[in-house]
């Protein structure tokens, strides 16, 4: 019988090296010594893992190789006790690793990733499993996009993206439209939806995505985030914090969001959830350095009522 999730995170693992606590930017010729550093999981692994946190029934469907980095992201797998099931396993290396240099606004990366192996574990998951959302961490519209959405639609899935992208993600480019339109929700940050469509104003740009998708979902960091839905604009300020490292903020915004929104919850609080689960991921290295709950989601919800 094939195995039913409530979500299908689809996408690759990263290894991330985080740097912080670095007095000043990287310059040639000169050495820049940080006060911390951590080794931890990221890509896809990201979401994945805050939504199995949050109590989620979560397939990940990720390839790996036989190199030490797919090795070691497969060992914290099982230790979080997150469902395995959706893997698929190559005889190669699959090298994906990322150098992050994290400050308290923003971070600067430097990647390597091994040829791509054609998303085999995407496609079996897909034919294979079922589940109310499929999740995707990028906006992704390459060749297996038309596949896969017959997929999704035949089993009455609802997609979600991010909109983070190496590619052009203008609205202009007919692929992108293309997507966003078969998309349930949209969640860029506030950079992302301004480069699609042009627009400042993020209100506009907002009305401007949600002509082509039912629910936008803004995150602009330490202003909190929107939301717009069938033209109204929601808002929900950020918690009280004071980050460590932003590396992985944004995946974890999202998981709390979709967890928030497949529980029923209205809009604001579904942005709130996602503020929260966000926002205390920087308060360690990594995008899952600090373990959120939804117990403690629920403690700062109460916070968030009277104060906020």
């Amino acid at each position: 019988m094939p195995k039913s999730y409530d979500v299908i995170v689809v996408g690759p693992y990263n290894l991330d090296l985080i740097f912080t606590g670095l007095p000043q930017f990287p310059e040639l010729g000169k050495d820049v010594v940080g006060t911390g550093f951590d080794m931890i999981p990221g890509g896809a692994y990201n979401p994945a893992v805050a939504m199995h946190r949050l109590g989620l029934k979560v397939g990940w469907a990720a390839d790996f190789g036989n190199d030490l980095l797919s090795k070691y992201v497969l060992e914290r797998v099982r230790t979080e006790g997150l469902d395995t099931s959706l893997f698929a396993y190559h005889d190669k290396s699959y090298r994906r690793i990322t150098v992050a240099a994290s400050y308290k606004e923003d971070r600067a990366f430097i990647t390597y990733y091994d040829p791509d192996l054609g998303f085999p574990a995407v496609m079996k998951a897909l034919a294979t499993a079922s589940a109310k959302v499929v999740y995707v961490p990028i906006l992704y519209f390459g060749n297996s996009f038309d596949i896969g959405i017959k997929l999704i639609r035949l089993k009455r899935i609802k997609l979600v993206m991010d909109a983070n992208s190496p590619q052009d993600i203008k609205l202009d480019n007919p692929a992108v439209r293309k997507v966003i339109k078969n998309i349930e929700i949209l969640l860029p940050n506030a950079r992302e939806i301004r480069e699609m469509t042009g627009e400042a104003d993020l209100e506009k740009a907002m009305r401007q995505i949600g002509k082509l998708c039912p629910l936008v979902v803004v995150k602009d960091g330490s202003h909190g985030s929107y939301a717009c839905e069938k033209d109204q604009i929601y808002y929900a300020s950020p918690i009280p914090i004071t980050p460590l490292d932003t590396t992985g903020a944004g995946d974890c915004f999202n998981a709390g969001f979709i967890k928030a929104w497949l529980d029923g919850r209205p809009i604001t609080d579904c942005l709130r959830w996602g503020n929260i689960v966000g926002g205390l991921s920087t308060l360690a290295r990594g995008g899952t350095g600090y373990v959120v709950t939804e117990k403690e989601v629920d403690n700062w919800m109460s916070i968030y009522r009277e104060k906020f």
